[in-house]
Parts: C-alpha cells; sequence; structure tokens
C-alpha cells in the first residue's frame, strides 16, 4: 500500500485523470439506470465531485478537498485556473463564426439578455443574503449565469474561495433546474423547431443544462441550442470580470 501511495504522489496528474474519469463513467451509468437520461450525466458529475471535495476537506481539515490528501494532490492542477482556461479556449476555438448567423438578431440578442438577466438576478439574490462587496456580488452573479463563467470571474476579480464555491453552486442549480425543467415547459413555449431552441440555448446559457433538456425534449434541437449556449458562456467570461465588475463597483464601491 506504501508503495502504491507513492506511486499515486509522484503521478498526481495521471491519477487525477482517472479518478475524473471514472467518476464521469459512474455518473453516465447512473443517468441511464436511475434517470433514463433525463439528468444527464455531467450534472451528476459535478454533484458527486462536490460532494466528495467536502468530505475530503472535512477529513483532512483543509481548504483544497481531496487535494489535500497527498496521493490525489494532483487535482489540484488538473482542477485548477490553468486547465481551465485551456478547456474554455480549445471550445472557443472549436465554434465557427458563420454558424452564428444562422440564429439571426434573435439568437443574438438571446444570448446578451441571458447573460444580462443571469447575473443581474443573481447578484441582486447575493446582495439580499449579505454580500455587499463587488467582487462577490459579481462572482456569484457570474455563476448565476454558468457555473464556468462564476469561477472565471472571481478567479479575475479575487473573490475569495467560499464565494467562488458557491457561485459554482449556484450554476449547478440552474444546470439542474433547465435539464429538468426543458421537457415540461417545451411544449408551453413552442420550443420545437431549430429556430427556437438556439434562442432558448441563448437565454439559458448552461451548456449541459441545455444540452440535456433538449435530448429529452427532441435530440435533432440538441445541436441548435448547444451552439449558442455555448456562445453564451463565452461571452458570459467577457463581460463578468470586465465591464459587469466595473459597472458594479461603480454602483456599490469596492
Amino acid at each position: 500500500m506504501d508503495a502504491f501511495l507513492s506511486v499515486c504522489e509522484d503521478n498526481g496528474l495521471v491519477v487525477a485523470f482517472a479518478l475524473v474519469g471514472a467518476l464521469v463513467l459512474l455518473s453516465g451509468w447512473l443517468s441511464k439506470k436511475l434517470t433514463r437520461g433525463r439528468l444527464q450525466g455531467s450534472a451528476i458529475a459535478i454533484v458527486l465531485g462536490l460532494a466528495l471535495a467536502y468530505w475530503g476537506g472535512s477529513v483532512t481539515g483543509g481548504e483544497h478537498g481531496l487535494a489535500d490528501f497527498a496521493s490525489l494532490s494532483g487535482l489540484s492542477l488538473m482542477g485548477g485556473a490553468m486547465l481551465r482556461d485551456l478547456a474554455i479556449v480549445s471550445t472557443a476555438y472549436g465554434v465557427d463564426l458563420r454558424e452564428i448567423k444562422r440564429a439571426g438578431v434573435a439568437g443574438g440578442l438571446s444570448i446578451l439578455l441571458g447573460v444580462l438577466v443571469s447575473f443581474a438576478v443573481g447578484a441582486a439574490v447575493a446582495a439580499m443574503f449579505g454580500y455587499s462587496d463587488a467582487a462577490s456580488l459579481a462572482t456569484i452573479g457570474a455563476g448565476a449565469a454558468t457555473y464556468i463563467v462564476g469561477p472565471v470571474t472571481g478567479t479575475a476579480v479575487g473573490a475569495s474561495s467560499d464565494v467562488i464555491a458557491l457561485s459554482v453552486a449556484a450554476g449547478l442549480v440552474k444546470s439542474v433546474v433547465v435539464m429538468v425543467g426543458t421537457p415540461l415547459a417545451a411544449p408551453l413555449i413552442g420550443l420545437n423547431n431549430p429556430k427556437s431552441a438556439m434562442a432558448f440555448g441563448g437565454l439559458m446559457g448552461t451548456t449541459s443544462g441545455v444540452a440535456g433538456g433538449l435530448a429529452a425534449t427532441d435530440k435533432r434541437l440538441v445541436p441548435y441550442g448547444a451552439m449558442t449556449a455555448t456562445f453564451y458562456t463565452g461571452v458570459g467570461c467577457l463581460l463578468g470580470p470586465s465591464l459587469l465588475y466595473v459597472t458594479l463597483r461603480a454602483i456599490v464601491g469596492g
């Protein structure tokens, strides 16, 4: 066992990828067996990851979750800003700008309105719970947009780790609500064609939630909703730590 743990410590990043891969496989299996695909595996994986991180922090008394175990220290690198930002940039490189034109003016407006409304609602709720500094309000507001935009904004503006974790939780709740609620709301809002799917993806923004919800509604609509949802994430990452944060600072001060 000592030799095994030593190997894990010396190959931390490899162990981190193996652990996360196993967690994703388990989450996909749970999604199929327990929810018949209605709750996407990514959402289950995030919930399990947060639970494991909390357990790891509680057991070790540290601040980095499972990464506080020496044999799992590679998780701190894998989950750090470097690989996270690389994933965001690589996603942006995979987008064809010609495709966004298919959404038309409605698709573009839906992305902008989706980011601004989610940010405003998230910041307002944060203020109701006692947060008053611009960094915390911007981070939680960005988390209400998506659980990717929250950490990106929080890291850029210097928010505390607790606030960044809260932004991830806010984004996760939104993702699950969109995933579960989309099939129920689809008949009421006319979500039955590519154009409406692009507008819906732009308004909701959470790619995993939109993709899972549309998959449960009509699998043919998934690429259209996911396309604008991806642009939503990019716009949020651009506006959150810049224009929106500066605007909040002007309103509430530093």
